[in-house]
Order: structure tokens, then sequence, then C-alpha cells
């Protein structure tokens, strides 16, 4: 049933009252002010304004302690130009031009405003400078990548919720520049916050001990250029001696203990700050010069109320209202219409079409929308069709055995077979082929619904290979196939052995029945950069390139007949891809039809 939206309650109309109402009131203030008698001048800068240069100073540093160049730095001068109302411009410090706000020529000050370095701050233009003078939002190496941070906000999170459960704390979580998150507490003694431990919190992090190992060699190396012993860094630059001179004999001895001389306590801020410097110079931008200068001209008009400017008045107002108008209305039908194509198709599709498509007009946002729409259709026609050939599928697998089941229980009920142990085997056979089907719809729900639980351990992945060769040794041989197993190296992994053999062993026996005798199956391990790859390779009949990117579907099978000797429960290779993706890794196929295929994992080393 159509439904249509009152022409009151439209999308056209709301833009055309929404652009109408501003376009008044636009016009109104601006009438208010010719009527007030407003005098509109353009009055020359007077100079510049230490507030303004002491914050477009601060958010240059800030952009050069977090990047190596300035090639990015246009929308951000820019930006403060616009807001301080002054022209800004960079130059090296030969005053080539490096950035600048306004386009045509200028003549710079004699003198710049500012050097934008940020490993040696401008005491005079920052609140709070650093006694070593580099910008704090320097972080360089020390920058930690997002599984830290968010492993370590996390860990922060706890403890703020430790100490508002334990005292009754007012808590706060902040991030420092380099993304290392602490818990303020402003009414708390921060000698209580031991009470809610957090090793990952108190420590370094991965990142951070790299940078700072990095950086403690570099104070060792100036200070043994200095003559002075090693010094340990900690938290916040710190540092403690490492080593103490033992008078008389020039020998050392390790520990910590007080320096051997003031001298030597000199020498370890100066090469902090220095190494500091040959640390993070790769990081941040180049020094450059700021000047920052007031725009040139000015203008002053008065506005008389005259009889012709009245007149002036009215025309622009109802100009600017026509076009207003004009354009909203244009703007609007454009917008609207494929709304309502949209619109129309959500309804048959509600209605029961299910490919339901529209027609994708542009490149815009409401193009995206259409296209993801289609894309969504087709998706939804496609799970259409799994779901239904699902549905036929576990009926099947679940309506064979149990009619075999009951058969022979009716059968040998009525006598006409006796109950003896072939009649339990057979029984048993058909019961452990459907316990067999329910397990692996368990297994797929169970890792599709994210709560597969993994007990990872270190793996060596030519012993798990050699296991699941023994395992489906006898299979194998059975059916006139040769299995083989080989390893380049000695690769390693962490991972659940036993979800591992599973995924391997799945691809082992799908290898196994589409193999004829006399072929071979053959399972590979190797390194490639941080990954260990698994191949199961067979000499089978193939797979065409139209199912290919099929196989790893629930209940697909390459031999339609559900043929027991060909195909399993169509479920094995799909467990194999969601056993493999819990790991972190990925499961696909190649194959040529008529020579084989090749099945492959990979998995983080």
């Amino acid at each position: 049933m159509r439904r249509d939206v009152p022409l009151r309650r439209s999308l056209l109309m709301r833009l055309l009252a929404v652009s109408v109402l501003v376009s008044v009131c636009s016009i109104a203030a601006t009438v208010w002010l010719t009527v007030r008698g407003t005098t509109v001048a353009i009055q020359q800068e007077q100079g510049q304004a230490l507030a303004d240069d002491a914050r477009v100073y601060d958010a240059l540093l800030g952009y050069a302690a977090g990047h190596s160049g300035w090639s990015g730095a246009d929308q951000t001068v820019r930006r403060l130009a616009q807001q301080t109302g002054h022209r800004i411009t960079l130059t090296t410090e030969d005053r080539r031009t490096v950035l600048d706000s306004d386009s045509g020529p200028s003549s710079l000050p004699a003198k710049p405003t500012a050097v934008i370095e940020p490993l040696s701050v401008d005491a005079a233009l920052t609140t709070g400078s650093p006694s070593d003078r580099i910008d704090p939002r320097a972080v360089g190496p020390f920058k930690l990548p997002r599984r830290e941070r968010d492993e370590l906000r996390t860990a922060a999170l706890r403890r703020a919720a430790c100490l508002r459960d334990t005292f009754n704390a007012v808590t706060k979580v902040v991030e420092s520049p380099s993304g290392r998150p602490h818990v303020e507490t402003p009414n708390l003694d921060p000698a209580l916050s031991s009470r809610c431990p957090s090793p990952l919190l108190d420590g370094f992090a991965p990142t951070e001990l790299k940078a700072l190992t990095q950086l403690n060699k570099l104070v060792n190396t100036c200070l043994a250029h200095r003559g002075e012993p090693n010094v340990k860094l900690g938290p916040d630059f710190t540092w403690s001696w490492m080593r103490t001179p033992v008078p008389g004999n020039g020998r050392t001895t390790s520990g910590r203990s007080a320096p051997p001389a003031q001298d030597g306590e000199g020498s370890v801020p100066s090469c902090i700050t220095n190494s500091r410097h040959e640390q993070l110079a790769p990081y941040v931008a180049p020094t450059v010069l700021l000047f920052v200068s007031s725009r040139g001209g000015s203008a002053s008009t008065i506005f008389d109320f005259s009889p012709a400017n009245q007149i002036r008045i009215a025309g622009v107002t109802a100009l600017v209202l026509l076009i207003t108008v004009t354009v909203t209305v244009l703007a609007g039908i454009r917008l609207v219409r494929p709304l309502r194509a949209l619109t129309g198709a959500a309804r048959r599709m509600e209605e029961g079409e299910v490919p339901a498509r529209v027609k994708v007009t542009g490149a815009d946002e409401i193009g995206k929308l259409a296209t993801a729409f289609n894309a969504m259709s087709e998706r939804r026609e496609q799970l259409e069709k799994l779901r239904k050939a699902m549905v036929s599928d576990v009926a099947h697998e679940l309506r064979t055995p149990l009619s075999n089941i009951r058969g022979w229980l009716e059968a040998a009920e009525d006598g006409v077979v006796a109950p003896d142990r072939a009649l339990m085997s057979s029984l048993l056979e058909e019961a452990l082929l459907l316990q067999h089907v329910i397990d692996d719809l368990q297994d797929l729900a169970v890792a599709e619904a994210g709560e597969l639980r993994l007990h990872r351990e270190r793996v060596n992945t030519a012993d798990l290979l050699a296991q699941v060769a023994t395992a489906h040794r006898g299979s194998a041989d059975t059916a006139g196939i040769t299995l083989s197993t080989s390893s380049e190296g000695d690769p390693e992994l962490l991972a659940d052995p036993v979800r591992l053999r599973q995924a391997v062993g799945n691809l082992v026996s799908n290898a196994i029945r589409h193999t004829p005798a006399g072929g071979t199956v053959s399972l590979r391990a190797r390194e490639e950069g941080d990954q260990v790859v698994i191949d199961v390779a067979d000499t089978g009949a193939g797979i065409t390139a139209e199912d290919l990117p099929l196989v790893f579907e629930r209940f697909w099978r390459a031999e339609k007949s559900r043929n027991r000797q060909t195909g399993g429960s169509g479920l094995g290779l799909s467990i194999v891809r969601k056993l493999v993706e819990a790991h972190g890794g990925t499961a696909s196929a190649t194959s040529v039809l008529g020579r084989g295929s090749v099945f492959t994992l990979r998995l983080p080393a």
C-alpha cells in the first residue's frame, strides 16, 4: 500500500522553509544594522597582538612536534590566519617562503615573530615551558600504536574503577601526547594508588621500552665521550648511576649509587637533552621562522538611509529571496527524487520482492547510498538462496540417518530382522553420522557467535602435520592414495593444537575423498615473513572457477548428488575457515580443473 508523505512534512518543504527563514533573518539583520546607521569600516591592523602571536605559535609548534615536515600545514596556517585576522608566513632560516596564508607579494618584517623549533621552545610565548625546552608534544618513537593504547586504557579504566570503589575517589583518565593514559585523582593522596596495582599501567609498553632503550644508549654514548659512567633512564627521563669508580684502583662496581662528582651530575642532564634532540630530530618538522603581520589596506563606508538606498535594499531583498527559493527548490527536487526511489525499493523489498534495485545516477552521498542499497539487496538475495539451500541440506542430512535408524528399529520391532551385533553396529554408524553433523553445526554456531575458546600454546608445525598424517594414514592407504608431509625449516606458531589439527584434518579428509586411487595428498609447511603457511595439495579432479569462491560456504559440495563416497556433511571447509579466522589467519583455495587443488592456511607466526 502506498503511503505518501504530506506536503507540509516533505523534505522539500522543510528545505524551502529553512532557506527562506535564514534569508529573511539575514536580510532583517542587515536592514536593522543599516537603519541604526552603523558605519562599516575596515580598519588596518595596528600590529601584532601578543595573545594572537602566542596562539599561532602554540598551534604551529604543536603541528611541528607531531609531523616530520610542513607539507600538510597549509590548512592549519590558513585557519589560524582566518581566526586571528593576520597574515601568517613561514620561511626557512634564509627567508625562503615555506607557507603563506595570503596570496600575492609580501614584505616581511625585519625581525621574525618567533622561531618554530619543537626542540627549542620559546619560553616568552609559552606558559609552563619545560626545563629542557623540548615541547612535550614531540614524542617521536614513544608514540604508542593503537593496540598498546587500547590495552593501557583498559588498565587505566580498571584502576579508576578500583579507586572509585575503594576510596570513593573522583577519577579521570587522561591521555598524554604519546597516547599513554593515566588516572588523575584530585581528591586522593597519589600514594594510595598503589592499593590498586596495575603492572601493565605502572610498567613500560613495548614501544616505550624500545624507544627508552635507544635513548639510554645515546645518553651513555654521550657520557662515555665525556669520561662519565653509564646511567639508567627511568620514567619521565629520570636517571640513576649504573656504575661508580672505586677510589685508588680505577676499577668500577655495578649498582645504583651516588654520582662520583658534581661535574658528572651536570653532564647527565646535558647528555639527556642532547640525546633526546638526536632521537626526536627525524620526527619533528624542520626549523622555520614565523612572521605574523597585519593585512594592508583600509576602507570606511558611511551608509545613509536615503530613498534611493531604501529602493536598493528592497530590490536586493527581493532578489535574494527569489534566488534562495529557486536554488532551494531545484536542489530539493534533485535531492528528493533518488530518496523516493530508495523508499519505493525498500517498500517493494518489504512486500516480498527480493531482488529490489534502484538506479544509481551519481557519485555523491545519495549515489553511494543507492550503491550500498543495491549491494545490500544483492547480498540479501544471495543469503535467501543460501538459507533455502541450507534448510534443505540440513533437513536431508538429519533425515537420512534418522530414517535409517527408524527403519531398522521398526524392522526389529516387527521381527523382520534380529537385533544382533550387525544391526547394532549399523544403528551406531547412523547415530555417529548424525552426531557428526550436529557437532559440525555446533562448531560453526560457536565460531560464528565469537564464543570459540582457544587454548593457545607453542606449536611445532612439522610435528602437527605428522600427527594429522598419522591419523589419516589408514583411510589414505585404504583408498590407494599416497600421503606425504614436508616442512621448510622449523616454523612455529602460537595456536590451539586441538583446533588447528581439526582444521588441517578436515582439509586432509576432504582431499582424500576427492582424490582417485593412485593419487597423492601432500601436506607442506613454510614460513613467509611474519606468517606460517600450511598447504594441503591433492591431485584430484579440481574445482571449476565458478565454484571456487563457494568452497568455504556451509553445505556446499562440488558433488551435488550428496554421494557419501565423494562428500561429507558439507560443513568441513566452513569449519576450517572459522577456526583459522579465530586464530587471526585466513583460508584460501586455488585449483586447476583436472589437475588438483591446493588449500592454504595463513596463520600469524
